[in-house]
Parts: structure tokens; sequence; C-alpha cells
């Protein structure tokens, strides 16, 4: 029966060759979709899931004041407190929050180390990745050791045994203690981990907040009973001790200070669902984007329903010429369920040829995908496999199963007369189905259109600041101590160089904000902004204007003592009517007594991070001023004209003079901007090859329709050309229903458009208005490409031999 089945599959399927691919392409289409979704769903949720302690480990983070941003650090005194007075914490953990890339020695070797980080000896409690060699307990206890991933073990030394060996870095001596494997995905996949975090100048200061902190609990620990403890470790030894200290009651000091609210983040929950901080990631390797998780699956499986609904539209439209071989069949004895499982079995061949379609497709795409996701997704695992055999069984349910019962209900008789073609036997359903595909090809335009304003309003938005020919250049000097006199000297040598134009610095990237924020008070308003140490002239380079008093310069022996620049944010936030020469305490100095500054320039607002944040409140010091700088880039304006010769001069200068360790690398501070906005971007990319594909599926439904729904009506044409109808008047008739249909669908589409559209607007700061525009273009874009199928199938059908359809009537 089954090998009979198939037969009369293959002959359908010789038979309709145009259609069957159409089935196939579409389905196939929609499988990947989904498939590419899964792929990224399955690696984002399994981030961290291999760690026993995911679930006891939290990461602490602090928001300062209530209206303040929140940041993945805390201090040592804090930590080493909490861990010390509150008993169901088991453990603690500090380390960098960040990779860094340096040099690494090992005798007459020297490589650029990736992926380093810097903790404490709890470190592998926290995140217990397996010891291949070596120590398996207190491993960075001495603050000369270091552990290794297995990878680069295996890189450095090769068959050696790398255990007891020395590494040089930052010209110390570091002993490998252990070498471990790293399982991923995880939050943080280090090559190096060194010993030494610890600063002994920071063990007893509660306001540096320089280090990321991880607690692991007891099992079952009440975590609402932890988190307020570790609120009143902060109460007790900040609040309490300096409103004393101030002759403040705790009252007066919170309103005038504000308060540190400690939050937690479950490891298990940390990557998708944590709290996002202000520097956008808490962990090394990122936070995870859950909104654009969401978009992909969400549009994968709209794709996918198009794709269903595309073939059911397509199955019931073909069942037409199916009609007696179904009515020749019930009056030889089948039965309803043996036409229903026959056709059942057609569907599965057709699914399982569209998911080997799907297959190739991903396989072929993949490396793309994975381009855009930043990742290295591969399609194996048990869990994968089995959600492909879901996704095969799924399609086949929803695409069979209707078009199955659907011809399996012909009439007996009705269809072997011959007037099956007559009846309007599931018209409605096919019309209706054909209404959603306009929507949901409506919803694709519409979004298509706001995504792209979104991304041309961020390329094209003033920033406040120009980086034409600016190039950033990591600047690593041999000496952290003597830094601001090599950075000096090597500015006056790079000005020597032809198409040199220009150098300055400040502690900080665009695109990546500033490298430290001090909180102060000023008239009872408590503030965070961010630090901006400068050198003289780097406003006017970057050509970033002030808009009221005057530029920080060298001819003022002050302007390295006691002057500063706040920008116009900082200024609507202390509320300053007349800022210039407004006297201002910092949050710099020691815990006693903080510096004072007099403010000599407003600096007008400039994007100094993404259009996801406000511009933050910022001041503005010389690198002079304080004993201690966090500068690390030079900044250089080069010529337009001979650029090549220009990064050359510059290259061989820098690996001569500045630090030979550390080879030449350079980046235009326009291009490292872009990378703010660089992932919307891709979002538009994705949205505008979306929207082919929603287009070409949508096409393939209206064609097939259309095609069967005119073919239904040849004889009709043929009588009404018989009595004289003109052409144009038949065409109108013709493609009027479904012009309706689209109308229709464009309705059906515009209202999730609009509410999905504006939630993913307020992830910005700075953002578009959502206009008519777009949904004008839409619904334009949406009628003429059905008048263009409908007319050019509908003219083509005008054009019939009338007596071929009437000379049997």
């Amino acid at each position: 029966m089954i090998r009979n089945w198939f037969k009369i599959f293959v002959y359908h399927l010789k038979q309709n060759k145009l259609f069957s691919f159409l089935n196939v392409l579409g389905l196939s289409i929609g499988i990947a979709g989904v498939i590419f979704a899964i792929l990224y769903w399955n690696n984002e949720n399994a981030y961290d899931q291999w760690n026993p302690e995911k679930e006891n480990s939290y990461q602490v983070l602090n928001k300062i004041g209530a209206t303040g941003d929140i940041w993945a650090s805390s201090s040592i005194p804090f930590g080493l407190t909490c861990k010390a007075t509150i008993p169901e914490i088991e453990s603690i953990c500090f380390y960098d929050g960040w990779y860094y890339e340096d040099i690494i020695k090992y005798q007459n070797q020297k490589w650029m180390g990736k992926k380093i980080i810097v903790a404490d000896y709890d470190f592998f409690g926290t995140f217990p990745f397996p010891i291949v060699k070596g120590a398996k307990k207190d491993i960075l206890k001495e603050r000369n050791s270091v552990a290794i991933s297995e990878d680069e073990a295996k890189l450095i030394f090769k068959n050696e045994d790398p255990i007891g060996k020395i590494l040089i870095n930052d010209n110390k001596p570091y002993v490998i203690k252990s070498v471990y494997k790293i399982i991923r995905p995880s939050s943080i996949e280090p090559n190096y981990v060194f010993g030494g975090l610890l600063r002994e100048g920071d063990l007893n200061s509660w306001g540096n907040f320089n280090y990321t902190l991880m607690i692991k609990t007891k099992k079952g620990a009440n975590m609402e009973a932890v988190l307020k403890k570790m609120q009143n470790v902060n109460y007790v030894n900040r609040t309490l001790k300096d409103a004393k200290a101030n002759g403040q009651t705790p009252e007066q000091y919170v309103k005038e200070n504000g308060e540190i609210t400690v939050i937690l983040d479950q490891l298990d929950q940390a990557r998708l669902h944590g709290t996002k901080t202000s520097s956008s990631h808490n962990f090394p390797e990122g936070k995870g984007n859950l909104q654009l998780l969401y978009i992909m699956v969400g549009l994968s499986i709209l794709i996918l329903i198009l794709s269903l609904v595309n073939y059911i539209n397509l199955a019931t439209a073909s069942a037409i010429k199916r009609a007696k071989e179904v009515g020749v069949r019930k009056i030889v004895g089948a039965s309803k369920t043996q036409i229903i499982t026959q056709f059942i079995f057609e569907t599965a061949i057709i699914v399982t040829l569209s998911i080997l379609f799907a297959l190739a497709i991903v396989e072929l795409s993949l490396p793309y995908y994975n381009n855009f996701l930043k990742k290295s997704l591969t399609m194996n695992g048990g869990e994968f496999y089995l959600q492909l055999i879901f996704i095969f069984g799924l399609v086949i349910v929803l695409s069979g199963i209707f078009p199955a019962i659907y011809i399996s209900n012909f009439e007996t008789l009705k269809v072997l007369k011959g007037n099956f073609s007559r009846s309007k036997s599931g018209i409605w359903i096919r019309n209706s189905m054909l209404i959603f595909q306009f929507g949901i090809a409506a919803f694709f335009i519409i979004g298509a259109l706001i995504v792209n304003s979104q991304v041309s309003y961020m390329m094209n938005k003033d920033l406040g600041f120009s980086g034409d020919q600016v190039i950033r250049i990591p600047f690593k000097s041999a000496d952290r101590n003597k830094r601001i006199e090599k950075y000096l000297t090597t500015k006056q040598e790079l000005l020597k160089l032809s198409g040199v134009q220009d150098v300055s610095t400040f502690a900080g990237s665009f695109g990546n904000s500033t490298n430290s924020s001090s909180g102060f008070t000023h008239n009872g308003v408590f503030v965070q902004p961010r630090n901006v140490e400068m050198d003289f002239g780097f406003l006017e380079m970057m050509k970033i204007k002030i808009v009221e008093g005057r530029n920080l310069s060298p001819k003022f022996a002050s302007d390295t003592i006691d002057n500063w620049l706040i920008n116009e944010t900082l200024a609507k936030k202390l509320g300053l009517k007349n800022p210039i020469n407004t006297i201002i305490s910092s949050g710099w100095g020691n815990e006693k007594e903080n510096l004072k500054f007099k403010v000599v320039g407003i600096v007008k607002d400039f994007h100094i991070t993404g259009f996801q944040s406000k511009v933050p409140p910022m001041v503005f010091i010389n690198i002079k001023t304080l004993k201690w700088n966090n500068f690390d880039n030079v900044y250089v304006k080069v010529s337009p004209t001979n650029l090549t010769e220009t990064i050359a001069s510059l290259k061989a200068y820098w690996n001569k003079n500045v630090n030979p360790d550390y080879p030449f690398d350079y980046e235009f501070v326009n291009k490292g901007f872009a990378k703010t906005y660089e992932e919307q971007v891709k979002q538009k990319n994705l949205f505008f090859i979306l929207n082919l594909v929603v287009i070409v599926i949508a096409i393939f439904g209206l064609f097939a329709l259309a095609s069967f729904s005119m073919e239904r009506r040849l004889k009709e044409i043929a009588i009404r050309k018989t009595l004289g109808a003109e052409t144009d008047i038949l065409l109108k008739e013709l493609s009027r229903q479904y012009v309706i249909f689209c109308l229709m669908g464009f309705v059906i589409g515009i209202v999730p458009a609009y509410i999905l559209l504006q939630k993913w607007l307020e992830n910005f700061a700075f953002r578009i208005g959502i206009s008519f525009v777009p949904f004008s273009i839409a619904l334009v874009s949406l009628l003429v490409l059905t008048l263009l199928i409908v007319l050019t199938k509908a003219y083509q059908v005008t054009k019939i031999d009338i007596l071929k359809y009437l000379k049997y009537e």
C-alpha cells in the first residue's frame, strides 16, 4: 500500500513540478529559520549550565543613589565584611570583570596574551573549571601565581609539563600553578588567570569600587535575608560612619549623598535575565541580548507559520486536480481514514525533503550567521536532534492534517459528475490564510522601514564631536609611574612627523565611555559624573564646543591644580544657573577631605557612549591635576593626504621608541564609535533579509492561489467574453477581491507592528518617532506587489481560447 502511495505521490509531483517546488522551497525556508533560532536559543541558554555552583553563585551589583547608575563592581572591605559577618555566605571571589590583552614572556618567547583576567585565590571555587594538571586548591593564594587554560598550555609548552614554569607579565614573574580546561559556553572563559588582584591600598577603602565581586552561598540559603544583611553592612559601615563624621543624621546623609543599594544576580540567570549595568555587560563574555533572542525566535516562528499557511493554501487550492481520484478511491472502498493517512504520508515526504533542504541552507549560511551573532554555533548535540525530530512531527501535523481532512471530505457523487470546480467549499479558509499572509508581510515591511530609519538616524545624528581623520592608538608605557612624561615626549615627537596634524589624549574612548567615575554632593544634590582626564587641546582637536566660560589652557597654572570643566548635563543636574566660578567639592581625595575645584567652563553635551544611553554628567580635568591617571590611548589627527605614508611613519616611530613589546595598532575614532550601533545595523540587515524571504513566500502563495482561483473561473470568463466583456473590465473584476484581501491583511499587520516596534525603540535614549510614512510605504508596496502578480495572471487568463472552454457546455 505504501509503495502504491509513493507511486501516486511521484506521479503528482511530476504533474505539478512548479507548485511542488514552491511547496518544498517555502517549507525549507520556514524550517531553516526555526533551526537558526533554535541554535541561537540553545547556545544562549547553555551559558554556565555546566557549573555545579551556578544556583548558589551571585554577582554583586551596586546602585548608587535612587536614580544612579548600576555598577558591576564593589569595594574590598565590603566583600570581606560580608564574608565575615553573614553566615549564609560560604565564600567570596574578587576578579577583574573584563578581559585585557598584554605581552607575556617565557624564556625567549614573547606573544600577545588574550583573555587575561586578574583574580584572588577563591576564583576557582566560584568558577570550578576542571583542573587537568597542578594544584587543585588555593591556586591563586600566592600573589605571583597564575593558572592557564589547557589550550594555551599546549600552544606554549607543546609536550612539556608547564607546572612550575615562570611567565613574565608586566615585568613581574608568575609561577604556573595549574592548568584548567575551559568548558563552554561560560560567562567567563579566560586563557590566563593571574593572582595578586587585591591592592593593599584598597583593603580599607570603602569608596573604591574597583573589583567585581561574586559570592557563593550555602545551599538552601534565604537570599532575601542575605540581601538584607548585605545592605545592612553598607548601612553600618558607610552610611552611619560617614553621617557621624559629617555631623549629620543618617537620613540627612542619605538625602544628600544617596544610598548604595545592593543587587544580586544569580549566575544561572545572569546571562539573559540579569540586571543591566552602566557598562552594558556584567561578565567578560558579555551579557546576552534577550530582546534579540526573542526577536529571532519570534520572527522565525512567524516565517514558519507563513510557510505552513503557504503550503496549506497550495495543497487545498490544488485539491481540485485530485478530486476525481478521491471520488474513485471512495467508490472502490477506500475509507476516509485511509485517504487522510495517504495525504499525511505525502506531506511527510515533502516535509522530509524540506528539512533536508533546510539543513543544507543552514549549513551554507551558518558562517554568516555566526559572524552576525559573533558566535561559533554548530549543528550537533542530542538536544538539537531531538528538537529537529519535534519540528518534523509538528510541521507534519500542522501542514498535513487540514489538507488531508479537507480532501477526504470531497462528496463522491459531486466530484464524479465533474462539478466540484463550481463548489465554494474551503475557499473562505484559503482566503483567510491569504489575508494572514498579507498581515505578516505588512508587519515585516513596516518593521524593516522603522528599524532602517532608526539606524539611519543614529548614523547621521550630530555626535557633538568630530572624529574625522582622528585615530586612537593604545598607549602602553613601560613604566606606569612615568606615563605622563612618556606621553608628553611621544606627543612632541609625533607632531614632527609629516601628516600628523595634532596629538592629544583623554582617559577613555568614544563608544566605551570614560575609565573612571566619582560621586559627590553639591547643594544637597548627589551626582555620579564620568571623569575625563584630558590633555590640553583635546576638546579643540575633537571639535567639542565650549558653550560658556573657557577651555582649560596651559596659560593658566591653576588649570592643572583646581580648575575643571563640566558638561551641560551636569550643570542641569546640579541646578547651576550661573555655573562659572562655582566651587565644587569633588569625589576625589581621602575619605576625610575631598578636593575642591572651580568651574571655569561648560562643555556642550556630546555622545561618548552609544545612543542607548543618555549623555552622562561629566567633569573635565587636566591629566596633570591628580597624582593618578587612567588614560591608555593616544589620539592622533592625521592628514587625509598621503595617509598610508603617515600611518607607516607612526608605526615605525611607535615600534622603536614607545614600547617595543607592544606592536603598533590603531583604530579610527568614527569606526570605534560605530561599534555602539553595530548590533542595530545587523538587525537592520536581518530585517532586510527576512523581508525578502517573507515577500518571496507571500508571492508563492499569492501566485498559486490566484492561478487556481482564476483557472476555476475560466468558463465564466469565456462566457463573459462571449457576451462582450472588455479585457479591462475583466481585469478589474478578477483583481478586486485580492486588493480587498491585501487591505484586510494590512489592517491586521499594523497593530502588532506598531506595538512591538515602539517597544524596540524604547531601548534608545535617542530615537525617532513612529510616523505614518512607513505604514503608507508598506501599504503601497503590498498593493503594487499584489496588483502586479494578480493582473499579470489575470491578463494571461483573459487571453484564453473561448471555444476550448465552451464547446462542451
